[in-house]
Parts: C-alpha cells; sequence; structure tokens
C-alpha cells in the first residue's frame, strides 16, 4: 500500500496543480422518474463541445459562459432529451437537479455520441440496436462481433476471439457478477444461445485491450453487461423460425421491482441445412430473472436468478461434400453413418448483491453468487465412407470419375462434467470533487469433478489404421493390438481457491488549453493452485486538446494476468497438470477519438494501435469451438496490430458503422516461431441501416463481415507443421422491417391493439450470397496413409421470419 501511495502521488506531482476557472459553474443531480441517480448521463452546453457525464450517483458540475443565454441539454439512453435555458453571474455557482422522463421505442444509435473526455478504455453501446441487426443468434456477442479488434468466423456460436486471444480469454460480467461458458462444447450447434438475454440489458460496455483495474483476471478483452432496474410496467414478444423469447419487468411496490425473462431456441432449421444430413433435436431453453428491493435511500438488495437447459440429440444419416484445392481438380466425400450423439448442458447461477450508500460520495457493495454446472457429452458414431475425384465439366460434370479411397471410422466418447465456482466480493467506490477512488476484494472457490473417454477407430479398404505388418504364412500367426486414435481416458477431480484485490484512482484536470484524465491502479492475484502471487499495475491517459476539431488522445496498457482455470489445466490426454503458471500479457494501446459532421450530421473515427507480449504461454489447439491446450508454459508470443472504426449518421436518424482491423500474433513453440490459432491478419464489418424512401416505418439493415483464413494442420502433427490457411470467411446479411404498430398510431379505447406500444414483422436473409464458409476440417486417411482435409461448411443461404411486439 505505501508503494502504491507513493506511485499516486507521483503521477499527481507530474500533472498541473492550478487550473483555471470558467465564469460561471452549473452543478446537481439527474434521476430515473423513481428518483434513482442516472450514471453516463450526458449534460452538455447547446451549440458547442463543452459537455460532460454524470458520475455513479448522478451528480455532475459543468463550466458554463456568464452574463449570457445558455441552453443545457440533458440526454441519456433509454430516457427523453431535456433542456433548461439559463443566465448566469459571473462566478455563480447554481444547482440544478433534473428527473429524465423514460423514452418511447425509437430508432437507436448503436454508441453514445458524448463530447466529454473519455477515462478508460471502453467503448458503450446501446442494447436497441440489436433489434435490427439480422443475425442467426439475436445475441450481445452479435453487436460486440462487429467492433474493431473482434473476429468470429462461425455465425452459430456466440463466441468471439479479441486481438489474438482466444475464447478463453474473454471476460463478461453482468451487474458485476462474472458468467462462465459452458466447458465441454464442441461446436456452435451444441452451444445454442448467450447466456446474455437482450431483453433485459439496459446497458452494455466492451473494451478489447487496455481496461482498468478494476476488471478481473483475463487477457484480452471484457464485456461489462447492465440488467434493467425497471421502474414501469413493460413486456416484449418476439417468435421466429428460430424459436421465442418473452420479458416482462415492472414494479410490486414502491420498493420492490422485477424483471424476468424466458426464452426458447431450437435451430433445426439451421442444422437441416448442413452437408450432414440426419434428424436433429438441438433445444435450448433459459429463464433469468431479478428482484431489486430498496429498504431505504441508503441500502438495496438485488437477487438474480438463472437456469439453462440446453439439449443437443443427432441421428445422422448421410453426408456429401465437395470440396477443392483449385477451380480444376474438386473432389467429393460421401459418408453413410450409423450411431448417434446425445448431448446435454444444464447450468444455474445464483446471485446477491447488497448496496450501502451512506452519502452521495461513498458507495459499498457486498456480491455472493454460486455457479454450478452438469454436462454430458456421448456418441457412438460410425461412418462409411467413399472418397473420389469429380468431374467438373461437361455432361458428367458433379460425378466422381476416379475412385481415390474408401474406409470407415468409429468415433465414441462419454464425457462427464460437474463444476461449481463460489465468488465472495466486495466492492467500493468514493467519489469527490476531481477524484475518483474504487476498490475490491475478491475469494473465488471452484470445485470439478470429470470423467472423459474418448477414441477413434480408423479403417481403410478394410485395413485397421494405423496398419499392423503383414503376417501372411506365419504359423501361428501373431497376435497384434488394435490401435485407436485420439485416445483420451482420464477422471478425477480439482479443488482451487483464489483471491484477489484491487485499487485504482481517476483524476480528471481541465485548463484552457487542456482536459485530462488520468486513472491508475492495480491488482493482486493469488491462487493455492500454483502458490503463484501476481502483481499488475495499469494505467490509462486521456488528452483533449482544446482545438477546433474535436480530438481526444488516449494511451493505456499495463500487465494482464490469466491464472490457469479447469480447462487451461487439463492437457491433450484430458489429465489435470499441476502447478501451471499464469498466462501474462504486457500491453500497450495508443488511440485516438476523432469527431467531425459530414452532411451537418456528427460522425466519429476511432484508431488503436497496440502491441502484447505474452509470456508463459499455455499452447492450444483449436477445433471449430473447442480449445485443447497442451498442459505447458513452455511458450511466449505477441500479438500486434491497428483498428479502425467509423460510425455516424450516413442516412439521416439510422446510426451505421465500418470496423477494419489488421493484426498478427504468433508465438514461439516448439522452437519455432509459428502463427497462433487465431492468427486473422485482416477483419472487415460493415453495419449500415436505412429507410426505404417514402415509408419511414419500412427498415432495412445490412451486415457485412470478411475474414482473413486462420492457421490449422493435422491432427497429431507438430503445431509449427500447422500453417495452413482456412479460406476466408465472407458473410452477408440482410433485414428488411416493417413498423405495423408505434408512436404514429392510434386506436379507440375498445380496440385491443392498444395495448400494443410497438409491434414489428421482419424478414431476414443469412448469407445473402451463399458462400460456402468452413468452421473445421474432417480427415479421411486411406490405406496408404495420405490424408484429405474435408472442409466442415457452415449455414447456407436461409430465411427467416420474426414478429417483436412491444408493450
Amino acid at each position: 500500500m505505501k508503494v502504491l501511495r507513493n506511485l499516486f502521488t507521483g503521477f499527481l506531482l507530474l500533472l498541473p496543480a492550478i487550473l483555471l476557472a470558467q465564469e460561471a459553474k452549473v452543478h446537481g443531480f439527474l434521476s430515473d422518474p423513481d428518483g434513482k441517480p442516472l450514471e453516463f448521463a450526458n449534460v452538455a452546453v447547446k451549440g458547442t463541445t463543452n459537455g460532460t457525464a454524470t458520475s455513479a450517483n448522478g451528480s455532475y458540475e459543468l463550466k458554463v459562459p456568464a452574463g449570457k443565454d445558455v441552453i443545457l441539454l440533458f440526454t441519456s439512453v433509454g430516457f427523453s432529451k431535456d433542456s433548461v435555458r439559463i443566465n448566469l453571474k459571473k462566478g455563480e455557482n447554481k444547482l440544478l437537479n433534473r428527473q429524465l422522463k423514460l423514452s418511447e421505442t425509437q430508432l437507436s444509435t448503436i454508441e453514445v455520441k458524448d463530447q466529454q473526455l473519455k477515462t478508460n478504455a471502453f467503448s458503450r453501446l446501446d442494447p436497441k440496436a440489436i433489434t435490427y441487426i439480422p443475425t442467426i443468434n439475436a445475441s450481445v456477442e452479435d453487436l460486440i462481433k462487429t467492433m474493431p479488434g473482434v473476429s468470429s468466423r462461425n455465425e452459430l456460436s456466440s463466441q468471439y476471439s479479441v486481438r489474438g486471444g482466444n475464447f478463453d480469454e474473454n471476460l463478461v460480467f453482468v451487474n458485476d457478477i462474472e458468467i462462465y461458458r459452458p466447458y465441454l462444447v464442441r461446436a456452435g450447434q451444441q452451444e445454442g444461445q448467450s447466456f446474455l438475454n437482450p431483453d433485459l440489458v439496459s446497458g452494455i460496455s466492451f473494451s478489447a485491450g487496455g481496461f482498468d483495474s478494476k476488471y478481473g483476471d483475463k487477457m484480452s478483452s471484457v464485456l461489462d453487461i447492465k440488467y434493467k432496474k425497471p421502474s414501469q410496467f413493460a413486456a416484449s414478444f418476439e417468435a421466429s423460425l428460430l424459436g421465442a423469447t418473452a420479458h416482462v419487468e415492472g414494479k410490486i411496490t414502491r420498493k420492490l421491482a422485477y424483471l424476468l425473462g424466458v426464452r426458447y431456441k431450437t435451430n433445426t432449421y439451421l442444422l437441416k441445412s448442413l452437408d450432414t444430413k440426419g434428424n436433429y433435436k438441438p433445444r435450448f431453453f433459459d429463464v433469468q430473472g431479478m428482484l431489486y428491493y430498496d429498504f431505504s435511500s441508503k441500502w438495496e438488495l438485488s437477487v438474480f436468478g438463472s437456469y439453462t437447459a440446453n439439449s443437443f440429440k443427432l441421428i445422422p444419416e448421410s453426408q456429401t461434400t465437395t470440396f477443392g484445392s483449385d477451380a480444376i481438380t474438386a473432389y467429393q466425400v460421401k459418408i453413410f453413418f450409423d450411431g448417434q450423439e446425445n448431448d446435454s448442458y444444464d447450468n444455474w447461477l445464483t446471485a446477491a448483491t447488497l448496496t450501502f450508500k451512506p452519502n452521495d460520495h461513498l458507495r459499498l457493495k457486498l456480491i455472493g453468487s454460486a455457479y454450478q454446472t452438469h454436462e454430458a457429452q456421448t456418441y457412438d458414431i460410425s461412418g462409411e465412407y467413399w472418397l473420389g475425384q469429380v468431374e467438373l465439366t461437361g455432361n458428367n460434370a458433379g460425378n466422381l470419375i476416379q475412385l481415390l479411397g474408401v474406409g470407415a471410422y468409429l468415433d465414441h466418447a462419454r464425457d462427464y462434467l460437474d463444476g461449481t465456482v463460489y465468488n465472495l466480493e466486495h466492492r467500493g467506490s468514493y467519489e469527490k470533487g476531481k477524484s475518483q477512488m474504487a476498490w475490491g476484494i475478491k475469494y473465488q472457490h471452484d470445485l470439478f469433478n470429470y470423467t472423459m473417454n474418448e477414441w477413434q477407430m480408423l479403417d481403410s479398404a478394410g485395413y485397421s489404421l494405423p496398419r499392423p505388418h503383414d503376417s501372411l504364412g506365419q504359423n501361428p500367426p501373431p497376435h497384434t493390438d488394435l490401435y485407436l486414435n485420439d485416445v483420451l481416458k482420464a477422471n478425477g477431480g480439482m479443488s482451487s481457491n483464489k483471491g484477489d484485490a484491487f485499487i485504482q484512482n481517476t483524476w480528471t484536470f481541465k485548463n484552457e488549453k487542456n482536459d485530462i484524465g488520468l486513472t491508475a491502479g492495480a491488482r493482486f492475484i493469488y491462487s493455492d493452485y500454483n502458490s503463484q502471487f501476481l502483481f499488475n499495475p495499469r494505467l490509462n491517459v486521456s488528452l483533449k486538446p482544446h482545438w477546433k476539431k474535436e480530438m481526444v488522445f488516449r494511451l493505456s496498457g499495463g500487465v494482464y494476468s490469466q491464472p490457469p482455470t479447469f480447462r487451461e489445466m487439463t492437457d491433450l490426454r484430458g489429465i489435470i497438470v499441476p502447478g501451471l503458471k499464469a498466462q501474462t500479457s504486457y500491453q500497450a494501446v495508443l488511440g485516438s477519438d476523432l469527431y467531425f459532421s459530414l452532411w451537418h450530421r456528427p460522425f466519429k473515427f476511432v484508431t488503436e494501435v497496440y502491441y502484447k507480449y505474452i509470456q508463459d504461454l499455455i499452447p492450444y489447439e483449436i477445433d471449430n469451438l473447442r480449445i485443447r491446450y497442451y498442459g505447458t508454459n513452455d511458450a511466449h508470443g505477441y500479438a500486434a496490430g491497428i483498428d479502425f472504426r467509423i460510425n455516424g449518421e450516413f442516412v439521416k436518424g439510422a446510426e451505421s458503422w465500418a470496423s477494419i482491423s489488421f493484426m498478427s500474433t504468433e508465438e514461439y513453440f516448439q522452437d519455432h516461431w509459428i502463427p497462433r490459432p487465431t492468427d486473422q491478419r485482416f477483419n472487415l464489418a460493415i453495419f449500415f441501416q436505412d429507410y426505404i424512401p417514402g415509408f419511414p416505418t419500412w427498415k432495412v439493415a445490412i451486415t457485412l463481415v470478411y475474414g482473413s483464413g486462420l492457421p490449422y494442420g493435422a491432427p497429431d502433427s507438430p503445431r509449427y507443421l500447422q500453417t495452413f490457411r482456412m479460406p476466408p470467411y465472407r458473410r452477408v446479411d440482410i433485414g428488411l422491417s416493417k413498423q405495423l404498430i408505434g408512436e404514429y398510431t392510434h386506436f379507440s379505447g375498445k380496440n385491443p391493439l392498444r395495448a400494443f406500444k410497438s409491434l414489428w414483422i421482419g424478414l431476414d436473409i443469412f448469407n445473402l450470397f451463399d458462400f460456402a464458409n468452413t468452421v473445421s476440417y474432417q480427415w479421411i486417411t486411406d490405406v496408404q496413409g495420405r490424408q484429405y482435409n474435408v472442409p466442415n461448411y457452415l449455414t447456407p443461404r436461409l430465411f427467416n421470419l420474426k414478429l417483436v411486439a412491444g408493450f
């Protein structure tokens, strides 16, 4: 603590101590209709870039010109705009409190265009934008996948990688509660739907790196979600070919509020379009709810509960896949299956948060949570295949002209996992003047028990692979062993305890030339799994010059350690490896935000350059969504790149954006520098929305994604040989929506339709140009040992109808 206190003092000495005052000042609090403080609301002087944002307790302070009429604007996502005209005397400090009203449903903007100084590495997004983006999952993560530095090659999954990291390196929080994903899921078909329920979300903040000390122990990104605290009754319902969702919210009494959401999804319609034909029975169901109780203006209790029941059943019948390395040579594999797959993923999450606010400056929280998961993955599937070369032209186009190999295989798995994660945490914040301090301490206990039994038997032309030596004529004939491939057989359990703490402080300074923001802090981590103590200092500096052009410059970075979890502890054999060190990333991010106007409408252009050096890496392989770790710390690597993003109203009243990323990530492993499995060199994501001219209730939304190919290699080959590249991922989705009921429709008192606040009907076309995107490979071996990589393609062009109602 003494070292940290000296560090903070040093920062203060480097910054200006005397700030120039404006001629007048206005201060106060912003609240919702129930009197609850509004955090991150915007307060600005109309016609200027002079503005600020409210703190966690809803307070604000703003300098304004004296002796003239000034219009103050008050805005916040989900609330109607408010304005007040004032005229202050020189030196006057006026108290002005405002209460914002809830806004009606309208076309939302994807990012709050606040002009005040950014003091952290987060982007704030509007969850209402999910309503208009045409996506298969309709999840918060689909919104995140369009952000710079973020990439995903699987529309069936909510998982994403950020700046060279894998899926396990991303933090997700809901109301300060850490969220976990299933452990045994191997493919997007099994995953179902994201944990996050968009109907319940009120705020989204995302950081692709360089985030503050108060966020947990992962190396790549943070997704910070806030669920609603209802102040009045509202409900919604959505139905489509992919399932249905419903939610309801409101207040039971003045002190008690509730929030409840239910979702059901079945992607049978999607899976039937894949090359593997069969009887698909995917069922994904979850229910989430929150209760808020205000004991008084100082004490509040919130309770959160979630239950998820996902199952995936498949009886495969046949598969026909045509592929080739160029436009001249093409191959086709036909497989006939027998057997079935049965998977289930059930989990529970319960949490309670007690908040104490003794005054306007201090906020204290006590958070307890328990997560349980029960997962089973079982299958016995045999396949008999014919592999041959295909005629591309002439009357026999599409037919086999040369048989290259025949054979069979049998895949077997009996995997079971029971896991429990307990957390107990205290968080606090204290804000006064231009300084805001935050701190926290957390204890986590993990308990996992598992059984894993997987193997594959290969047969080609009647020969078991690998093929034993010929024994023809020997008497007596030798007894040769039956060889199995990809054998994984293990069972056991693990129990670990982890403690972490953080402290950080934020200062803001303003003078006549610049606005400066500084956030400095550190995390302290200890795990009894490896008896390792970690110290992670972090820093974020923002500079906003008072130029004619609105710009903000940002520098952030620090140390980001990721202690091993159950997934990283388990090696390729399924055995828990003791004593693995935490992977540690040293990051630096330099960014700028440029605000400008086009066609008399506001735009924002963001640039970020980053470099990450990573030590004590645990190497891994990725197959679809399954990450298999080597169970060693014998690698180090780096990730470097540059991200760009532009967003604004290309069409008046409709927000659109584009993100472009260039990135390289490599690791030194097995005496070679090799690309990491997430080495996607280029990524482009565009979202564009428009109205149909003359018909404002008709809306069109388009998403376009292009990602360069990822490295891969043959199974059981050394990592330094896994440098082949998948084809690029290309996808265009389009959605057309018609508003049937809205703010412009009126019904008589007896009309039952008056119960609707809004009603939309939509048509989505997924994969408009029918691109054949590859998610992974199936390897087929002939008797000579030659291997053929047969691509597993994702979904083709599909249509979806949906109906969305709000009450």
